[in-house]
Parts: C-alpha cells; sequence; structure tokens
C-alpha cells in the first residue's frame, strides 16, 4: 500500500513566497510522518488561485525530501514537445534517485491549450504520438519520427532516466476514451478525484476489458486521488473542510472541468451531494475504513491524497498530514 500526498499549491494571488514555504512544509511533514510520495500537478494562468510550477517545485522537493517518490500528476502532454519532456523528465528521474513517476494527461481548459497555440482538434492523437516519442527518447539512442507538431530527426535523448526501461507511466483521466487510451499505453490508470465510485467501477470494468483485448496484464499499482479529511468525526471533519471544498470546486464549475465529466458526474450539486460518493472524511477509523472498501471494490492500493484547498489554514493541512501518517494508515488492511 502506497499513501502519497498531493500539494495542489492553490492559493490566493499574492504572497507566493509564503505559500511556497507553507508548502515546502507540508512535504517536510509528508516525509517526517512516513508517508510515500508528493504529487504536484500542473496548470498554467490559474486565476483566481496562484500555482507554482511542477517541474521546477519536484525539483526541490526531491532534494529536501529524499525519502519520497516524486510524482507528476499531471503533465498536460499536449501543450509540450517530446524532446523537451523527455529531458526535463529524465533528468528529474536522475535527481530524485530514480523515485519519478511521470503522470500525464490530455488537459480541457481553453486558456491553456490557446495560450500555447495548440488547437483542441485530435488532442488524443497529439497525445499519444508526444507519448510514443517519449518512450523512444528513453529507449532507444536515436530517434527518427515525425509528430504533428514536431519532428525528431536522428535525435538523442541527452539525458536517460535511472528507471529502466523508463519510470512508471501514469495515464489520469475522466472519460471512458481516456479509460481506454490508458490500457493501451500508460503502465496503469492513474484514477481520478471527480468521477462517482459508481462511474469508476463501471469505467474500471471497461480498462480491465480493454488491457484483456490488448493482452496486458491488470498493473500492479492501481493509484487513486481524492479528497481527505479526517477529524474527530465525519460531521465534524465536513464542517471543518466544507468552506475550502466549495471553493476549490467552485472555481473547477468555472474553468470547465465538470463539462468533461462522464455524463451524470457533473458538480452541480449541493456539497451534501458532492461528497457522498467522492471525498473521504470522517474519524480515522471511518477514513480508513472507506480506503480499505475502495482496494476491495477496485484494487486500489496508492491513494494520492488531497488535503489542502485553497484558503485553508496551513497548521491545519499540518494536522491533516499527521492524522494520515499516524492515525489512518496503521488501519489499513491491504
Amino acid at each position: 500500500m502506497q499513501l502519497s500526498v498531493i500539494i495542489r499549491g492553490q492559493h490566493p494571488l499574492g504572497d507566493t513566497a509564503g505559500h511556497m514555504r507553507d508548502d515546502l512544509e507540508l512535504v517536510r511533514t509528508a516525509e517526517k510522518v512516513g508517508l510515500d510520495g508528493v504529487v504536484k500537478g500542473s496548470h498554467y494562468s490559474s486565476e483566481p488561485f496562484e500555482s507554482v510550477q511542477q517541474i521546477p517545485f519536484l525539483a526541490y522537493c526531491a532534494a529536501m525530501a529524499p525519502r519520497l517518490r516524486i510524482i507528476c500528476g499531471l503533465v498536460l502532454v499536449p501543450l509540450h514537445k517530446p524532446i523537451d519532456l523527455a529531458e526535463q523528465l529524465a533528468t528529474l528521474d536522475v535527481l530524485s534517485g530514480g523515485k519519478l513517476v511521470f503522470g500525464a494527461g490530455i488537459g480541457y481548459r481553453d486558456v491553456e491549450f490557446k495560450a500555447f497555440g495548440i488547437p483542441r482538434g485530435k488532442m488524443g492523437a497529439r497525445f499519444e504520438e508526444c507519448m510514443t516519442a517519449v518512450r523512444r527518447l528513453w529507449t532507444e539512442d536515436r530517434v527518427t519520427m515525425k509528430g504533428s507538431n514536431f519532428e525528431l530527426d536522428g535525435a538523442v535523448c541527452s539525458v536517460k532516466p535511472l528507471q529502466k526501461p523508463t519510470p512508471p507511466i501514469w495515464i489520469g483521466g475522466n472519460a471512458d476514451i481516456a479509460v481506454q487510451r490508458a490500457a493501451r499505453i500508460g503502465d496503469c490508470w492513474y484514477i481520478n478525484p471527480h468521477n462517482t465510485l459508481e462511474t469508476i467501477e463501471r469505467q474500471m470494468n471497461l480498462y480491465k476489458r480493454e488491457l484483456d483485448v490488448l493482452g496486458r496484464p491488470f498493473p500492479t499499482e492501481v493509484p487513486m486521488r481524492r479528497e481527505v479529511f479526517v477529524a474527530s468525526s465525519r460531521a465534524e471533519a465536513i464542517r471543518l473542510a466544507q468552506p475550502y471544498l466549495e471553493e476549490k470546486y467552485k472555481a473547477y464549475r468555472a474553468w470547465g472541468q465538470d463539462k468533461v465529466m462522464p455524463e451524470g458526474d457533473d458538480f452541480n450539486h449541493e456539497f451534501s451531494e458532492l461528497l457522498e460518493d467522492r471525498f473521504l472524511m470522517g474519524s480515522a477509523a471511518e477514513v480508513a475504513d472507506q480506503i480499505n472498501r475502495l482496494n476491495k471494490r477496485l484494487g486500489v492500493n496508492h491513494i494520492v491524497a488531497s488535503i489542502h484547498w485553497p484558503g485553508m489554514p496551513n497548521s491545519l493541512a499540518i494536522e491533516q498530514l499527521h492524522r494520515l501518517g499516524e492515525d489512518v494508515r496503521p488501519l489499513l488492511t491491504f
């Protein structure tokens, strides 16, 4: 079983240095309480929040918390060229002593695609050709390949990752087609935090069928991200978390995140409906039981916990890390 924490880094605009100190304190605490990894996502033009960039942040984490796995969750692959991704991520794998996880996704926000000059059309094809190129750059001496927005002409990836043949590749996605893509080109499906468990169970069956068609085994690592909050009781957990989580999902609706969800899984619900089948909340025993049931129902054996949301005092997030590492983890049965 693996238990990691995602450092969203979503803070009100301004005082970036202060927010960075807070986020790095979370990383130090995650290592101290015995968690397994630190995860950082990637967004650009992230108003109404600021969000520091993924690769430099994780590089710093690798130096200050050398025991933790360093997990990109997720790189917005269509925005980037494969030679740049291959060398940047290989460098990160070397810096971390071979602890990198390459989490990859497509993205969904128009403001990001427009800023990079990337058309929304054929995103899936662009994603797949870039992922193919990165794998080849990591595993071959020279690569010749022409993509829709790049050309490799005997290109050499001058830095190779320590992990062979490649670092673990997690493919994230909400839609059915993304789940099928994960079976085809990833080492595992990185299960998203937004879909309901009913949808995820249906998609897990789809994922397994696709693996069977491809003749690929079910992965040994099955990661899933969830919003998590531990308190003395479920009622207290909901009371403390609700103001911050509501603000986060309000922004996600404004960004259009719910428009790319499977039918029936939008965010246009009251908080009580959102938390019922999406969030892990309650006492340590209740949260551990919810995680244990995810393992039995879906095979999940790596929880990426989101425990810090916009506006939340850092002291409360630090407390959550202690509760996860010291109170919840000993109760997990897998």
